[in-house]
């Protein structure tokens, strides 16, 4: 029994040490799971942030060719409201789909920038039907929708820790004469 007793002490610090092992090892595995788990809702975040976006871009991109037709805007490419209406339904439904994912995974202040940003597209597209030719007006509406789209863009920077990116501003040349 004596080298029973002798011997307790190496044993208890072979289970102690294993003990220890263990638990080191699980902490360590739960960490790396915890960060993997982390970096794939952010890269789901980021999927959802940049859908949502290139859905309201295809609604921009319409209502400057609208506005190209009506003179307010020196869009190339103008489009009378007729033949872009089929594209504008389909560019606002597809808006739905985008934002509802938004809502599910996106942070407070991203929905909320989000939010200002399609009402101020929805501004311009409300301009347009009222067949306005005001570029001074529409002007005002696309500076509205830039400073809404660099907010979102700058709340979406801040939820994923991204560094500050470019304000995506660029001297548009004001429109010259009516069409």
């Amino acid at each position: 029994m004596s080298a029973f007793l002798q011997q307790l002490p190496a044993l208890m610090g072979v289970v102690i040490g294993a003990l220890g092992s263990y638990l080191a090892v699980v902490r360590s595995d739960r960490a790396r799971f915890d960060r993997e788990t982390a970096a794939r809702w952010e890269e789901r975040r980021l999927a959802v942030y940049a859908d949502y976006a290139r859905a309201l871009k295809t609604s921009i991109t319409l209502t400057y060719r609208v506005a190209a037709h009506f003179g307010n805007d020196p869009h190339p490419h103008p489009l009378t409201p007729e033949e872009a209406a089929p594209a504008q339904a389909e560019a606002t439904v597809a808006r739905d789909p985008a934002g509802e994912a938004l809502l599910l995974l996106g942070s407070k202040d991203v929905v909320e920038k989000a939010r200002a940003w399609v009402v101020a597209v929805m501004e311009m597209e409300r301009f347009l039907r009222k067949e306005t030719r005001d570029p001074e007006a529409w002007r005002a509406l696309l500076e509205g929708q830039r400073s809404a789209r660099e907010g979102y863009y700058t709340a979406i920077r801040e939820d994923l820790a991204l560094p500050p990116g470019h304000g995506a501003r660029w001297t548009v040349p004001p429109v010259s004469g009516n069409r």
